[in-house]
């Protein structure tokens, strides 16, 4: 090992060990809760990520809360591989009065899951007893969504025949319902409706989320008829649909049966239920790929009114068919508008944007996107953009007013 690895390494190893032991020093507690949970969303270096959860971890008091900032942590040491790291953190949890406690414990499970280290999960998990925590479902369901976000889905069946009679509980509906969507994922939404038959016989309630779950799997599978089965079968067992079930069958037809959507849509308000965002980004879609672009800017406009806000795909689908239009200038109107929520969309959107805007010789409104996405874009998308500003002629900085808000 090269003198400058080694360095590297201890260096994060004593960052990590020193966040950890911070943790439990009350003249750490310098921020709120929520300003934390705020300033993590908005962390990528890992490092930074590691000294803000130090400075309000021993003052999570619900298991949601502490959850929500331990895996923020993880998921930008994991973005860096540095998965070492990822394991003296976690680990350093079990030193807690509060492994005791199984929600507490099922954390470090969940963690380890998305990070993708799966193996590390399934090992607390079996540590238990050792550790004087209790299981029960509850425990035993984090596993195997472990396992699913480690993207093992061929494991769960086994985890699931396995575990629940070596140690003595019974699979509740939601660990049901992680194995249905274990098979889903493989492409087996057949063996997913054997599992229904199986609950019915056990007395294990089928919930609308487990029978959308298949019918999900077979839309994705291009069999409509089969899920139209699904689908009827729900209805016929009093599950609902609810939205999620809705949603699922307009993105089965939303690339262009506008008629359809529109339908659908009406089905569901009809039927009381209030169509959320998802429901209208698809509608929006489905006008913008029948190019109908001042329609699809009206479903946009509208979404406040209906209750809904726009979310990150909002943005991205709007922009990029804006752009497919040439309507440069409007795409970099609601970019403004995604940048006020924290909705940026992704690289390739925006490079297709400011590209247009260049093309358009809108260079104050490219220069002053530019800053803006360079602000929020993680260092790794910050030096392609970088690259990308020099090749438009973007480089030079315009003055500080012109920057988006």
């Amino acid at each position: 090992m090269s003198s400058s690895i080694a360095l590297r390494q201890a260096r994060h190893l004593t960052t990590t060990a020193a966040a950890v032991a911070a943790a439990s020093s009350p003249s750490t507690i310098t921020i709120s809760i929520s300003k934390a949970k705020s300033k993590l969303k908005a962390e990528h270096d890992p490092d930074k990520a590691l000294e803000i959860y130090s400075s309000v971890s021993d003052r999570y008091v619900s298991p949601l809360s502490s959850r929500y900032a331990q895996e923020f942590t993880v998921k930008r040491l994991a973005k860096s591989h540095r998965f070492s790291d990822i394991e003296n953190f976690l680990e350093s949890h079990k030193n807690s009065p509060k492994i005791t406690q199984e929600p507490f414990l099922s954390s470090i499970i969940r963690s380890y899951g998305v990070a993708g280290m799966f193996d590390h999960a399934l090992k607390i998990y079996h540590q238990m007893d050792d550790l004087g925590t209790p299981r029960s479902a509850i425990s035993f369901n984090v596993l195997l969504s472990a396992c699913v976000r480690s993207k093992l889905y061929d494991r769960v069946p086994q985890l699931f025949d396995e575990i629940p009679v070596k140690y003595g509980f019974l699979p509740d509906k939601v660990s049901y319902g992680i194995l249905i969507r274990s098979y889903c994922e493989t492409g087996s939404p057949e063996m997913a409706m054997e599992i229904l038959k199986v609950m019915e016989e056990k007395s294990v309630e089928i919930t609308t989320v487990t029978f959308t779950t298949i019918l999900h799997s077979f839309y994705k599978k291009g069999k409509s008829d089969e899920a139209e089965k699904v689908w009827n079968e729900m209805v016929n067992r009093g599950c609902g649909p609810d939205v999620g079930a809705y949603n699922v069958k307009i993105m089965n037809i939303q690339g262009g049966d506008l008629e359809g959507v529109k339908a659908l849509i009406e089905e569901m308000n009809d039927a009381g239920l209030k169509p959320d965002t998802i429901s209208y980004n698809y509608l929006m879609t489905c006008y913008c790929k029948n190019e109908l672009m001042d329609e699809a800017q009206m479903v946009y406009d509208d979404l406040e009114k209906n209750g809904c806000n726009p979310n990150a795909a909002t943005f991205r689908t709007l922009i990029f068919y804006l752009c497919k239009k040439g309507r440069y200038e409007t795409g970099y109107k609601v970019f403004k508008e995604s940048v006020k929520v924290q909705k940026i969309p992704d690289f390739d959107t925006l490079t297709y944007l400011v590209e247009g805007l260049v093309k358009k010789s809108k260079l104050k409104d490219a220069k002053g996107m530019s800053r803006t996405v360079k602000k929020k874009f993680p260092p790794n998308l910050v030096k392609a953009w970088t690259k990308l500003e020099k090749e438009l002629g973007l480089a030079k900085a315009e003055a500080p007013d012109n920057r988006v808000q």
